[in-house]
């Protein structure tokens, strides 16, 4: 039945080409030339951009194979009947040559503050055809000066001193006014708040379902966000409202474990709504003494320790007109912000999805426990009736004790407890505003009455980036596991990547955020996030040149429970090295060589100072992280001085490892960016810590110190060893294998480069035996034991010792889960070309093995739809491939020289957009141009 497929969609496939093949007319080429996917700054229709030359870009679609764009013609106008006339009266690009369809920057007039300017493209292709024009897409301008900004600071002070169990009250603000008695053409409100917010606008609630604004370092940034209010105003005379709840957000709230008020006391907003009339006429309200303020039923809000609604105190209409605010006193106005104020350039923290739960267990005496039958990240929504005053807790936790009650023990001190006090209406439902859980599990204590599946729901929160990338395979567990990578990159991707979601830490820890990198891009577009996170590392870069270890930066004191913090959390090999080796790898998957030049002088900064730190070439300096997490560890949480424990692998060698390749990748870039002379003496400069290196840490036969998998994993990846001690290195990998019964002992660095190089020295079924891997330590030993998210330890819990100490142990993780970038990269065959980067050159080759039957890959790249899917049945391999239009590809087809290779059922030769490369002893290699291949081989 299969093999009858296969010939029926070979036949297919074969009929196309025949039609693509023959003689087209120019309206036909049209036609087959389709311009998708605008987007600006790597972001659709985008609002409130400061960037006064953005960024263009366009994806193409064709229904022939081999298509290339050989020029494009922008046009940018300020109004959409200009761009129907195909006026470009912003800016007219005119015919430019090139195949170039991303990072395009606009050139035209002077971009205006407040502005909305729509825009589209049309391409020619290799023959000189032309396409029709794109639809239209648009972005709008923010406010690009200071001097633009004519409202004040304001927010309410409390005196209350806020404690674990209870935080610090939200505050309610308000403002009425009217607007000017004319029809209004465009209504603007840009919003900045230090603490988090939800803005209202004639009581509907126009922030949606968002965590706003992104966490930055307050003391030198902070986003504002712009929104479109127009439609919800009252013209002519009509009275209108704003109001904003404000809460503390990573700003004034408990953050990290370092408790609260790390940047400032109280939350505080600043408002500007600019009103644009249809006879010209302007008009702006703005936060300002005039504005009310109040305490109300948000009693205590933080983003970790949760939150307490008394719905007693509830203030109807308090976002409305109508509201009687006499009650309410001025609110407080604050110092001037003496930071930066950017637009927002990140998809923000949002609603993205519900769950409802698997089941819900009535424990007695008023206690419910519901399991949502994945470890989230969000928050309970829940429908509820009672007497006024009777008080609903709701505890979250990621796993059950032996007990099968909440396990909390791994919270450290965030309680993720959220309060409801009942109104005694008919029926309420409550969901918190202002913190997020780390949960599968929420227990519900108080509630007299019956609750049922329907009355829960969870809410899932993260930074709202584009889906990129789908892989599925004949192995449930594989398939199981790529899930799990998945939804810990939902839960820790929250503004910035985080460590993990539910104990007092969530930091962004940037060796974690550079070894997970390649992963995460693939499953999401995360450009935009790690284009933010880049500004929020070089803004925590010390004077010294050293980045920290995480990002945005809290300074040093002591933590919440006790730990003594003198090591000051900068310049750790591996993590400092995060400001080099995300920029390169933007560079890789998106072509982006503005990153490179926005944070040169901040990476040459980081090199300058790990060379006056070392003169020797060596990096010795303690403490250190190095290989964390790798097999055995012993130390405890906060145990500086026996740091060591944590890595197997020596930290002079694993620092030295890190300082030699992220000289090499700066050398890169500064070629890629036109220095040259930069590029030769930091390319020498590699050459001098690689000599070093291998003078101090590897012996004659190859040895290198310490021993360990990682070490040599590193040591090949880096291309570190001289060529005649590569191979020893490659088989003391296998021997230290072995000598495991096949597990792998590495920590978070090593995993993210064992199994590549382990494939790419041709050892593809050893790398697919440790992906397999059942028993403990494996990843599938946790999907096992019924994992739904990576775990931070390979034995967070086991069956022999039970739960590992709860100091450092989160159950959802994403750093061990860098293996997904070898799945989609090895088992899915999606790849980089190591010349080319952007995907305008894609790397097709799928590793044929494991067990597997069939594997079906998607990758929505920065050029658009890529696909590998794979089967295999008896003596036949089917590959079928698709290339965006614009794209070429290289691809492998494994195959010894008896068997028969066709495409589409033809031989290869007579295949239309396609060249034979090469012929090795196991495998063909084509050209392809873009589009549809179904390759076939057979004995």
């Amino acid at each position: 039945m299969v093999t009858a497929c296969l010939i029926f969609y070979s036949t297919i496939r074969a009929c196309k080409l025949i039609v693509s093949a023959a003689v087209t007319t120019d309206v036909e080429r049209k036609m087959s030339m389709r311009i998708h996917h605008l987007s600006t700054e790597y972001l659709t229709e985008p609002a409130g951009l400061d960037r006064r030359q953005p960024r263009l870009g366009w994806k193409l679609a064709s229904d022939r194979r081999a298509v290339k764009q050989s020029a494009y013609r922008i046009l940018v106008a300020a109004s959409t009947q200009s761009l129907d006339r195909n006026v470009g009266d912003v800016w007219d690009s005119g015919k430019v040559e090139g195949d170039r369809s991303q990072h395009v920057s606009y050139e035209g007039i002077e971009l205006v503050s407040g502005m909305t300017y729509m825009w589209k493209v049309m391409v020619w292709d290799e023959s000189g055809h032309a396409s029709d024009w794109s639809e239209p897409a648009s972005w709008s301008m923010g406010l690009l000066s200071r001097a633009e900004w004519q409202g004040k600071w304001v927010g309410l002070k409390s005196n209350h001193a806020p404690t674990h169990a209870e935080p610090k009250p939200a505050v309610y603000l308000r403002k009425g006014f009217q607007t000017e008695g004319r029809s209004i053409r465009k209504a603007s409100l840009f919003c900045a708040a230090l603490g988090a917010y939800e803005l209202y606008v004639n009581g509907c609630k126009i922030s949606g379902d968002r965590l706003a604004p992104d966490w930055t370092d307050y003391n030198i940034r902070v986003s504002c966000q712009m929104y479109d209010v127009t439609d919800v105003l009252n013209e002519g005379d009509g009275d209108n409202a704003i109001g904003i709840l404000l809460g503390h957000g990573w700003y004034s709230g408990y953050i990290g474990m370092f408790g609260y008020h790390r940047y400032g006391k109280d939350p505080r907003v600043l408002v500007q709504l600019n009103l644009e009339y249809e006879d010209g006429s302007r008009q702006s309200v703005f936060s300002d003494p005039t504005w009310k303020a109040s305490f109300g039923p948000l009693v205590a809000t933080d983003y970790q320790m949760g939150e307490t609604y008394d719905a007693r105190l509830e203030m109807p209409g308090w976002n409305t007109l109508q509201y009687d605010d006499t009650s309410w006193t001025a609110a407080n106005v604050f110092y001037e912000f003496k930071g930066h104020i950017v637009a927002e350039s990140c998809p923000p923290v949002s609603s993205v999805m519900e769950l409802k739960p698997v089941s819900i267990v009535d424990k007695g005496n008023g206690v419910w426990l519901a399991d949502m039958g994945q470890n989230m990240v969000g928050r309970i929504r829940i429908r509820l009736q009672g007497e006024a005053g009777t008080t609903v807790t709701l505890r979250h936790g990621e796993a059950l004790d032996e007990k099968k009650e909440l396990y909390t023990a791994n919270l450290r001190l965030t309680r993720q407890t959220d309060i409801f006090i009942l109104s005694g209406k008919t029926e309420e439902v409550y969901e918190p505003h202002f913190t997020l859980h780390g949960f599968r599990y929420v227990e519900i204590s108080g509630y007299v009455g019956e609750l049922k599946p329907s009355d829960l729901t969870g809410v899932v929160y993260h930074s709202s980036l584009d889906k990129t990338g789908v892989l599925e395979t004949s192995h449930p567990l594989l398939n199981r596991l790529l899930a799990n990578i998945e939804w810990t990159q939902r839960g820790n991707f929250i503004s910035v990547p985080t460590d993990c979601p539910q104990r007092d830490e969530r930091l962004g820890w940037s060796g974690d955020a550079q070894v997970f990198f390649r992963t995460s891009s693939y499953f999401m577009n995360v450009a935009p996030f790690f284009t933010k996170w880049l500004t929020d590392l070089t803004d925590a870069q010390r004077p010294t040149g050293a980045f920290t270890d995480f990002a945005p930066f809290i300074p040093g004191g002591k933590t919440e429970h006790g730990g003594d913090m003198t090591y000051d959390h900068t310049a750790s090999a591996g993590w400092g090295d995060a400001g080099i080796i995300v920029p390169w790898m933007m560079y890789r998957v998106y072509g982006d060589t503005d990153i490179i030049e926005r944070h040169y002088e901040a990476m040459t900064r980081w090199i300058a100072f790990l060379g006056e730190m070392h003169p020797s070439h060596l990096r010795e300096d303690l403490p250190q992280f190095g290989d964390w997490l790798s097999i055995p560890e012993a130390a405890g949480l906060g145990d500086f001085s026996n740091v060591s424990a944590f890595s197997t692998t020596p930290y002079d060698v694993f620092g030295t490892a890190y300082y030699a390749y992220s000289t090499g990748l700066l050398a890169k870039m500064a070629s890629i960016v036109g220095k040259h002379d930069d590029a030769l003496r930091y390319m020498r400069h590699r050459e001098e810590i690689t000599e070093a290196f291998n003078r101090a840490y590897v012996d004659a036969s190859g040895t290198i110190k310490g021993d360990t998998q990682a070490a040599y994993t590193m040591a090949l990846a880096m291309e570190l060893l001289p060529e005649e001690k590569r191979e020893f290195a490659v088989n003391r990998i296998l021997q230290l294998l072995e000598q495991r019964d096949w597990h792998i002992s590495t920590g978070i660095h090593g995993t993210r480069w064992l199994l590549a190089v382990l494939a790419d020295n041709g050892y593809e079924e050893i790398a697919y035996k440790l992906l397999m891997q059942t028993g403990y330590p494996s990843w599938f030993y946790s999907v096992l034991q019924g994992a739904t998210t990576i775990w931070e330890r390979w034995d967070g819990w086991t069956e022999e010792k039970g739960f590992q100490r709860p100091g450092m142990n989160s159950f959802n993780q994403y750093a061990l889960g860098s293996v997904g970038e070898w799945i989609f990269r090895f088992v899915g065959g999606i790849d980089l070309d190591d010349r080319v980067p952007g995907y305008k050159h894609i790397r097709i080759h799928p590793r044929i093995g494991g067990g597997l039957d069939h594997v079906a890959s998607r990758y929505e790249s920065i050029q658009g739809p890529i696909s590998c899917n794979w089967r295999r049945l008896d003596d036949r391999l089917s590959i079928d491939v698709s290339i965006p239009a614009g794209t070429t590809a290289v691809v492998r087809i494994p195959a010894n020289p008896g068997q028969h290779v066709t495409e589409s059922g033809g031989s290869l030769e007579a295949a239309i957009g396609l060249t034979v490369s090469e012929h090795t002893n196991d495998a063909v290699f084509v050209e392809i141009g873009s589009g549809d291949y179904l390759f076939t081989v057979s004995d």
